[in-house]
């Protein structure tokens, strides 16, 4: 059996809708910065300055890790005109 809450937060995610949050901003900025990639590279926290990035398969994760994700962290603080996202942390999705 689930809570209201719960089963409401399953139908917005289901859906795609998201709640207004500050964290929106930063969100918005790395999946334009990521382009298609943000389809496998989603943001999933932002807290202190770090931005938490899942992803998909470990072939991406390495990319993000050893290539371009220090790129598309600049590219982000370029879009927000801020350097509000200090750090970029990827985790494989398991």
């Amino acid at each position: 059996m689930l809570s209201i809450a719960d089963a409401l937060q399953e139908v917005m995610k289901t859906h795609g809708v998201r709640r207004r949050d500050p964290r929106n901003e930063v969100f918005d900025a790395w999946n334009r910065a990521a382009g298609p990639l943000a389809k496998r590279a989603v943001p999933a926290r932002f807290t202190g300055g770090e931005l938490l990035i899942l992803v998909e398969s470990s072939a991406h994760y390495h990319e993000l890790l050893n290539f371009t994700g220090s790129l598309l962290h600049e590219k982000t603080n370029a879009l927000l005109s801020t350097t509000k996202v200090q750090r970029v942390v990827f985790k494989l999705r398991r």
